[in-house]
């Protein structure tokens, strides 16, 4: 019942993001352009079909992969707070994205996912940010297995993340001003970096990652108890933990490269999802989950939009839903 809910507020929010934007468009014209009638003007059909589409579309699926990827890595590494921003796999990712811009005469920002270059570029952006990811992944199933304190572990990541984000600051440096201004507005995140053209891309990419993070519910369950168990129960703790890197790495990096590195998604959404079902088994907590995060998105995507035609950046609007949630976790830790 409760997931029902959860994807009902998922259609509601959707088609919010349809009929609102920063152009005043009305009802039956929105209509018009999403079945294929008439509509009155040229640019209000560009703007449904070719903007807030396609938009809408990127929210929920992004939402959906950081949320994923959030909930299999605080349960991998057994920590409340683990995240792909918090333990630097985002900065992972940035920073292979900043290499590629920067190796590509020097195109820094969001003209590098536009839909006037070739789809080998956004390929290479892809490649990157995923490579990033899985660094610093290693790294982190590495420390893992040395320190072995969710702690330390953690702050083994923050750290890192200090570290890519030192030498991203460094190649920007190098850079033109223009360039330096186009990657910070890149790394303020955007649901609307995804053009018609590239959506089947981000699309495929986003449900190979969720699914296989699907595939991965039993072994996320035994992990829950420890690894000795998991291995009592049959599973291969190394070969699972690789397919975790790859399933987390993947939604991370397609995310990150096409909506830039947004902020608690996928460190907060696991903990609502807690809270709507109450369970920590996976095969009801992942899909209300990954439902969760899909709403989350849809509705920071709403919150950006204010009067007169203003856009606010994503990671403008993420912390103030998603800081109140890890604070009231924390507490109720606390209490505990």
């Amino acid at each position: 019942m409760r997931i029902l809910f959860i994807v009902l507020t998922i259609i509601v929010l959707f088609a919010l993001n349809l009929f609102i934007g920063t152009v005043h468009i009305p009802a039956a014209e929105v209509v018009g352009a999403l079945t294929g009638g008439e509509v009155s003007k040229a640019s209000w059909e560009y703007i449904i079909v070719g903007a807030r589409l396609p938009g809408a579309v990127t929210a929920l699926l992004c939402g959906a992969s950081l949320a994923a990827s959030g909930l299999m890595l605080q349960t991998s590494f057994r920590n409340p707070l683990a995240g792909p921003s918090i333990l630097g796999i985002t900065n992972g990712a940035s920073l292979g994205v900043a290499l590629v811009m920067l190796a590509m005469g020097g195109v820094v920002g969001t003209n590098v996912l536009g839909a006037d270059i070739e789809m080998a570029g956004v390929v290479a952006v892809i490649f990157a940010a995923f490579v990033g990811s899985l660094l610093v992944m290693a790294v982190l199933l590495l420390f893992g297995n040395l320190v072995h304190s969710n702690t330390m572990l953690l702050i083994v990541g923050i750290m890192f993340g200090y570290l890519t984000g030192s030498v991203i600051s460094l190649l920007n440096v190098f850079a033109s001003v223009d360039n330096v201004f186009a990657y910070v507005v890149w790394g303020m995140g955007s649901f609307s970096s995804v053009s018609l053209e590239q959506l089947p891309w981000f699309t495929v990419c986003s449900l190979v990652g969720l699914t296989l993070s699907v595939l991965l519910v039993k072994p996320l369950n035994a992990l829950l108890l420890g690894d000795q168990y998991a291995r009592n129960l049959g599973f291969n703790i190394r070969k699972t933990r690789t397919l975790l890197l790859l399933a987390t790495g993947l939604l991370t990096a397609v995310a990150t490269a096409f909506c830039g590195p947004v902020a608690f998604l996928g460190l907060a959404t696991p903990h609502v999802a807690r809270m709507v079902v109450g369970t920590e088994n996976h095969k009801l907590l992942l899909p209300a989950t990954i439902l969760s995060g899909a709403a989350i998105a849809l509705l920071c995507n709403l919150l950006c939009i204010l009067p007169e035609g203003v856009v606010l950046p994503l990671n403008a609007v993420t912390p103030m839903i998603g800081a109140p949630v890890i604070l009231y976790v924390v507490l109720c830790r606390r209490k505990a």
